[in-house]
Parts: C-alpha cells; sequence; structure tokens
C-alpha cells in the first residue's frame, strides 16, 4: 500500500523528544508537509509494536536513541486532491520520549533534524498542531516529572 493515495488509512507514531528545555525537531524532506518541521516519526510496519516503531522512526531520521512514554496526543491528518480523491490519510499517536543529548543527524526522509527550545519554535514553520501537542507533551512531562 502506498501512503499517496491510499486505499486504508496509514498508522503513524511520533516522538516529541525532550532532553532538558530542548525538543527534538525534524524538517520534512517529502510530501506531505515538505519543508515544514515536526516531530521524527513515521509510519509502523506491519508485526511491529507502536513503542517500538516509535523508537524506530527517532532513531532512523535522526540518529537519536530514545526511551518512549506515555501516549500524549491521537491525531488524524487527512488531506485531498483537487477532485476530492483522498491523497494522504494517517493516523498519528505521538509518544513522550526521553534522550540523552547528542547532536542529531537528518536522515531517512528528514532533510534536517534539530534541537529546539519554545522560544526557537515560535520562528520556525511548524506542521499543523505540532506546536499543541509539545505544550502539551511538556506539560506532561514536568508535572509528572517523567524523568531517565
Amino acid at each position: 500500500m502506498g501512503r499517496r493515495y491510499p486505499d486504508r488509512p496509514v498508522v503513524g507514531v511520533s516522538g516529541i523528544v525532550f532532553c532538558g528545555e530542548e525538543v527534538l525537531l525534524v524538517k520534512r524532506g517529502r510530501e506531505p508537509s515538505k519543508g515544514l518541521w515536526s516531530l521524527p516519526g513515521g509510519a509502523v510496519e506491519l508485526g511491529e509494536g507502536l513503542a517500538a516503531a516509535c523508537a524506530r522512526e527517532v532513531l532512523e531520521e535522526t540518529g537519536v536513541r530514545v526511551r518512549v512514554g506515555p501516549l500524549v496526543e491521537v491525531f488524524e491528518r487527512l488531506s485531498r486532491d483537487g477532485q476530492g480523491r483522498v491523497e494522504y490519510h494517517y493516523v498519528l499517536l505521538d509518544y513522550l520520549c526521553q534522550a540523552a543529548r547528542q547532536e542529531p543527524v537528518a536522515g531517512d526522509d528528514a532533510a534536517e533534524a534539530r534541537w529546539a527550545t519554545m522560544d526557537e519554535m515560535a520562528a520556525l514553520a511548524l506542521t499543523p498542531d505540532t506546536l499543541a501537542v509539545i505544550e502539551k507533551a511538556w506539560a506532561i512531562n514536568h508535572r509528572q516529572r517523567w524523568q531517565n
């Protein structure tokens, strides 16, 4: 099944990866959302658990190893082409993650990867709902003191 014009929704996972006061972001290198900053993640493979998929996708896109924590949010991204056909349909599960500080290296379909503070994110072109889910995860992370 292809991701563009799929015959059913694609299940994806993303990691909201914190290291101190920073969060890990990737700039998308392919459609959909090419050129926009978002959370590292991608599609779940057949037979793969969600947490394992999240850790794998973050590693593939950034080179950063993470510990996957609780589910923060579930999103649906649905876009149609000019004729009204479903061009992309994702069901995305965003997980709170922790990582040791290391320099990210863009890989897989990420054009760039970087750590950013909450203040720096205000100047970045982010995918829809990215800042809101980061803020939600930030509150969970600090309220529950979910640490390494």
